[in-house]
């Protein structure tokens, strides 16, 4: 159980995946999550009381006292009247609850949760372009091995050849040097190979670092119908477009609850001196219990100063958006076209890559069968030899390329 166990993909799609999966950018997704879960939820606390206590000491220059005649004839009376304090002090409580907020903290929310899908979507479109680049280094490793093969054929080829020479010159009818040369090209069959022997291991390591699992022998994939080619463009791209075209919408919304009016209960509760009980404060000068419960509706219309500015910037941006949405389109419609033209040039040329594959063969067997009886010498044996080699390399190249194209084109609208 302590040994790891190694997980294999073969497929363009299995690769592509575990690349995603492995991508540091994954586990952005669920820091966004927790952070618009957050959000949302500290703005629903908004409806939950809000409390708030102080404390306040002051000395006053002047305060509020009877009259002269007044404090005459209450003394005449035998009544204390010390007055009002110029020291005062307070400890207490204020407890406010809303109660209509004209939609102002839905519509904060709605723009929290908007922002979320934003970065998501930027999330989700950086992500994407991991495609790209497995795309690259699968079809490298896919031409990579197709070009081994054809060099083993090629020093397959070779060797029966430079066997035939071998024995030609024991029985006196090639000269040492011809076989000489076709080993020389032989040998640098090899050379190629442990080239491209080199080249697939780097790019099978490339691969395996960038996907997070061991890449085994890629499987070339199948052609996609051209039907699925044509699909309307899905790029995330244009998610995140979307996505800020509704933000501004929800950010409008937001405008309209800014103008409501507000209401909303309140208590007020306080220890100190003076009280609400003016007169008696007067008489006694200590401090004494108070509380007060009420509602309160407010009108804030200072946002109609900038409402017309406001709007009028959120559609700025939308149409700054529309713009931009276009512009990528237009861009992707002409990576479309180019990639179009490039499967067209490479269908053209696989039409004909077989029939020049079957006449480099023949020429090469007849230039054999020429060397054999002494017709032609060994150099254009060996030219023969490796031009049918480049017809086989380029019919290879072609397919491949074409293969590209079109898992470029998939790539290009997202199908």
């Amino acid at each position: 159980m302590l040994i790891p166990s190694v997980m294999t993909a073969q497929t363009l799609d299995e690769c592509q995946q575990a690349a995603e999966r492995n991508y540091p950018l994954i586990r952005q997704y669920d820091l966004i999550t927790k952070t618009t879960d957050l959000t949302v939820k500290n703005l629903q606390k908004g409806w939950l009381p809000q409390l708030s206590a102080q404390a306040q000491a002051t000395l006053q220059s002047d305060v509020t006292n009877w009259p002269d005649q007044m404090q005459t004839m209450m003394q005449q009376m035998g009544i204390s009247t010390k007055g009002l304090s110029k020291g005062q002090y307070r400890l207490g409580i204020d407890v406010q609850q809303t109660v209509f907020d004209g939609g102002l903290i839905r519509s904060q929310q709605q723009i929290a949760r908007q922002q979320g899908k934003i970065q998501e979507a930027q999330n989700e479109a950086t992500l994407y372009q991991v495609r790209q680049r497995v795309n690259e280094m699968y079809f490298a490793l896919l031409l990579t091995e197709e070009r081994i093969r054809l060099t083993q054929d090629l020093q397959t080829l070779l060797t029966a050849n430079e066997k035939k020479l071998a024995a030609m010159v024991k029985g006196g009818t090639a000269a040492a040097s011809d076989e000489q040369t076709v080993k020389a090209e032989r040998l640098n069959a090899v050379q190629q190979l442990t080239e491209l022997q080199s080249q697939k291991q780097m790019l099978r390591h490339l691969m395996t670092t960038f996907c997070g699992i061991e890449v085994a022998a890629p499987v070339k994939p199948s052609f996609p119908s051209q039907a699925a080619l044509q699909e309307n463009n899905a790029r995330p791209e244009l998610k995140v477009l979307d996505a800020q075209i509704q933000l501004a919408n929800a950010q409008e919304k937001a405008l309209d609850a800014a103008l409501m009016p507000k209401l909303g209960v309140f208590a007020q509760g306080f220890y100190g001196y003076p009280g609400y009980n003016m007169f008696e404060d007067m008489m006694k000068r200590q401090g004494s219990w108070n509380g007060m419960i009420g509602a309160r509706l407010t009108w804030n219309i200072g946002a109609l100063y900038t409402r017309k500015n406001d709007k009028a910037k959120l559609n700025a941006q939308r149409s700054m958006f529309n713009v931009q949405r276009e512009v990528f389109l237009f861009n992707n419609r002409m990576e479309q076209l180019q990639e179009s033209e490039n499967m067209t040039r490479y269908q053209r040329l696989m039409a004909t890559d077989n029939d020049i594959i079957a006449l480099r063969s023949s020429v090469r067997k007849a230039a054999e069968s020429k060397l054999s009886h002494g017709i032609i010498d060994v150099n254009d044996l060996v030219r023969e030899i490796n031009q049918e080699n480049a017809a086989r390399v380029q019919q290879s190249i072609h397919e491949l390329e074409l293969l590209k194209e079109m898992y470029d084109q998939k790539y290009t609208t997202n199908h």
